[in-house]
C-alpha cells in the first residue's frame, strides 16, 4: 500500500536526502576543524632543540653521539636545508655540551 503524502510527494525523498547531507557536513566540519589546543609556554615542551644543522647526515652522526652517550634524540626538517636534532629537557645539558664538542661528519 503506498503511502499518501499529499501533492508534494515527489519532494519528500531530496528533502530527507538534503538534510542528511547538511548534517554530514556539519559533523565533518566539527570533527576536522582546525582548533588548536591551547598553547604551552617554552619551558613545557615536550622536545627541546639542542642543534640545528644544515645537513640531514650531520645531524644523524650527532644523534649517534647523543645515543651513545645514553641520550634520546630525534630530527625534524623544519625547512629545507635546515636538520634541528631535539632531546628531552632532562638531557638538554648534557646533550648540549656533546653537541658543542661534536665536529660533524
Amino acid at each position: 500500500m503506498p503511502i499518501n503524502a499529499g501533492s508534494l510527494h515527489f519532494l519528500v525523498g531530496p528533502v530527507i536526502a538534503l538534510l542528511m547531507i547538511g548534517l554530514c557536513s556539519l559533523f565533518l566540519r566539527w570533527a576536522f576543524s582546525s582548533r588548536t589546543p591551547p598553547s604551552r609556554g617554552h619551558d613545557e615542551e615536550l622536545l627541546t632543540p639542542v642543534a640545528s644543522l644544515s645537513r640531514r647526515e650531520s645531524a644523524l652522526a650527532l644523534r649517534a653521539v647523543l645515543s651513545d652517550a645514553g641520550i634520546r634524540s630525534t630530527i625534524r626538517e623544519p625547512a629545507a636545508h635546515r636538520t634541528d636534532v631535539l632531546v628531552f629537557p632532562e638531557d638538554l645539558d648534557r646533550a648540549r655540551v656533546l653537541a658543542l664538542s661534536f665536529g660533524g661528519p
